[in-house]
């Protein structure tokens, strides 16, 4: 049965059209954007990652290949992949991991080993910023990363493997891997032997782990209530995930969601609307808030009013293309980054899965964004 809170409702028809700063169930002073950083840099991005022990933000960059000198522009030097690292708080660089990249990094405070899903997979030294050596995956591709502290674990997801390269983050010694049964996006672990993640296939859906037998344990699919779906977050207090998909698994209706569950049985308590296609979720256990991304420069902010009833509680504009983001439970800050683009050029083809196409990168404009209230 779904439990939908009468905010929820508002949700609905308070998205279409959507206004980005339109407050749809608010009891708080509303989230902006606290402080905003051109930091440079060349190089593609993916995820990135709040280190709140160590006070770092890690965020890998990819390489950029040399381009050649025209009648119209200089030439330009390659640029190698690396892990690019700011003071949290004032986003201030730290130095750079190079010879690294990837597209996430993941964190023991313990061993302060952090590793990044490159392949192969870097691990390095947090304190001096030093490559400790790469790790063979094997067939993997590595994409999502995750650290659990239950038994000192990293999990590296593959989407064409469809499943997690499980390393020690002591020793960086691979212990196997796990079937996950779909293709994996974010995934998250409640440090009590239980892993979750979320499937990026047509339908959607959730993979439960036992962590310590390295055996997925249920497979729960949203159906047509989500699909595409790229972020998760977990309220553990309450046994509650929050999916967050890029649309609904009804073509007819292809409006993106946020799929409710039960984090138990799977049972599906709600679906709200969100404001753009998710790439990535994270989850305040100081507010009960849950927050989703978005590549159109969005980012919805759900709140759990009661245990058992939700209601979207915000709609946020942030920067276009900031689609992953990252939070700090110390200061309840997020952070999520992007760049700035020029006009598209006729004739630019659409991007991957027909995407709109976009201008080219402007050089040095890539931006963090910090947000809270």
């Amino acid at each position: 049965m779904s439990h939908r809170h009468p905010l929820a409702l508002v949700a609905l028809t308070a998205l279409m059209p959507f206004a980005p700063s339109m407050l749809v169930a608010q009891d708080a002073p509303p989230y902006r954007i606290l402080k905003q950083v051109k930091v440079g840099g060349e190089g593609g991005t993916d995820y990135l990652f709040a280190d709140v022990e160590g006070r770092r933000l890690y965020i890998p960059r990819g390489g950029a290949r040399a381009i050649a000198a025209t009648d119209t522009s200089p030439a330009k030097a390659a640029v190698p992949g690396r892990i690019t690292v700011f003071e949290l708080e004032t986003l201030t660089p730290v130095g750079e991991i190079p010879a690294t990249g990837g597209n996430g990094v993941a964190v023991d405070p313990k061993s302060g080993h952090g590793f990044s899903s490159s392949k192969p997979v870097s691990m390095f030294d947090t304190k001096t910023l030093k490559l400790i050596k790469t790790i063979d995956v094997g067939a993997a591709q590595p994409d999502g990363i995750l650290f659990d502290a239950f038994n000192g674990r990293v999990y590296v997801f593959s989407h064409p493997t469809k499943d997690a390269v499980v390393i020690d983050a002591a020793s960086g010694n691979v212990l196997g891997t796990i079937d996950l049964g779909g293709v994996p996006e974010q995934g998250v672990a409640d440090g009590k032997g239980t892993l979750y993640v979320v499937m990026q296939d047509a339908e959607g859906s959730v993979t439960k782990v036992d962590v310590t037998t390295m055996k997925a344990t249920a497979h729960w699919g949203f159906g047509e209530k989500g699909g595409g779906c790229n972020g998760l977050a977990l309220d553990d207090v309450n046994k509650v995930l929050f999916a967050a998909c890029a649309r609904s698994g009804n073509p007819l209706a292809a409006a993106p969601q946020m799929v409710i569950l039960d984090a138990n049985s799977g049972q599906h308590l709600t679906t709200l609307p969100l404001a753009g296609g998710s790439d990535g979720a994270a989850w305040n256990a100081e507010t009960r808030e849950a927050f989703s991304t978005h590549s159109n420069g969005t980012m919805t902010i759900v709140k759990e009013v009661t245990s058992g009833t939700f209601a979207v509680q915000q709609n946020l504009q942030t920067m276009n293309g900031a689609r992953t983001v990252t939070f700090d439970s110390k200061t309840q800050h997020l952070y999520v980054m992007s760049v700035e683009r020029g006009p598209v050029p006729a004739g630019t083809p659409p991007g991957p899965g027909g995407r709109p196409p976009v201008g080219p990168v402007i050089p040095g404009s890539f931006t963090v964004l910090m947000l809270g209230r």
